[in-house]
């Protein structure tokens, strides 16, 4: 089967790209140094590969994302990195862990999440620390008294994470590092209060300079995104967005069948695969289309779009085919169609 067969707008995962780009990780961060972030992917056939691969752990954004995972057999260790209030969706991991088929820590940074992994049926917990982006996460001056908070709860408190994402997507690689270290210092403070085996932190940015954290939280390395691209990492972009071209106005522009509802816009317009010698360009995203001008396209001609920031743009698709070369437009033959069977809270 080749991709042109595929009904577009269709998400083409270069397979060659993706092992080297797994490769490259794991030799740097081996085994258990990488607890890969299924946010970027959320696909059980992909993170069976990193399991695979030595990754038995994983990182999570969502309920959704650990049940599917343990459903697939890949409950070994499983992070939900992030705050949840909701005993009801927290009692749907306890379930896991009663049942023997996770372990599961969760997110805490404050009394209610304690109370709510608790009253859930949660056994393990990581303490959040805010280390310069103001998202989530504890002032860290207070870690040491929730983790206190936490065991006299009756639960057990694995260490801290913190997450530097002011500094993930720093272009200039002095100042990425320097962003680094200042905030891993903070995390290491905030660990000397907790206690625990765990410091886990870092993403795909910071993958190569951020040298505290015991497991990197990297994840959108695998396939990697325009925004990334940025930056000097080794990583190559694997991920391509497969359209038609629907609409022609010769000399003027094209419509092609993938917009918005296809692509994550929140980094920027995609990029096309082929910009016909750097004389074509995106123009616009609207809600079912893009308007591409300055190359010669007729109707029906397949045209492919690299995405600014994967993970969103993989969460709104169904499938993910596995292509011998992503950038081989309709001719790239199709290995696997993998569903995106994490999407979902």
């Amino acid at each position: 089967m080749r991709a042109g067969d595929l009904t577009t707008p269709a998400l083409l995962a270069d397979a060659g790209v993706l092992d080297a780009n797994m490769a490259t990780m794991s030799a740097a961060r081996p085994g258990p140094a990488l607890r890969p972030h299924a946010k970027a992917f959320k696909c059980t056939a992909l993170a069976a590969r990193l399991a695979a691969a030595g990754h038995a752990g994983f990182c999570c954004a969502t309920v959704r994302e650990l049940e599917g995972l343990a459903a697939s057999g890949l409950g070994e260790d499983l992070l939900l990195a992030n705050e949840v209030v909701d005993r009801r969706a927290l009692a749907r991991l306890g379930a896991l862990v009663d049942a023997g088929t996770a372990r599961v820590t969760v997110a805490i940074d404050s009394a209610e999440t304690i109370a709510a992994a608790a009253g859930g049926g949660v056994r393990e917990v990581i303490v959040d620390v805010d280390v310069g982006m103001p998202r989530c996460g504890c002032d860290p001056s207070n870690a040491g008294r929730l983790a206190d908070e936490a065991r006299a709860a009756g639960l057990v408190v694995r260490g801290v994470m913190g997450y530097e994402g002011h500094a993930q997507h720093v272009v200039d690689r002095t100042k990425r590092e320097a962003r680094t270290v200042q905030a891993m210092s903070v995390l290491v403070g905030a660990h000397a209060d907790v206690g625990g085996d765990v410091v886990s932190g870092g993403g795909t940015g910071t993958w190569d300079c951020n040298h505290v954290v015991t497991e990197l939280q990297a994840g959108s390395f695998v396939l990697m995104d325009g925004d990334y691209a940025r930056l000097d990492l080794p990583f190559k972009e694997g991920l391509v967005l497969l359209t038609t071209a629907v609409s022609v106005r010769s000399g003027r522009h094209a419509a092609l069948d993938g917009g918005l509802k296809a692509l994550a816009m929140d980094s920027g317009d995609p990029r096309l695969v082929d910009d016909c010698g750097g004389v074509a360009t995106v123009q616009f995203c609207s809600d079912e289309h893009t308007t591409v001008a300055g190359g010669s396209w007729s109707v029906g001609d397949r045209v492919g779009l690299r995405p600014a920031h994967i993970d969103p743009t993989i969460s709104n698709h169904e499938l993910l085919h596995l292509v011998d070369d992503a950038e081989a437009g309709g001719d790239a033959e199709v290995f696997e169609s993998w569903p995106v069977d994490l999407r979902g809270w």
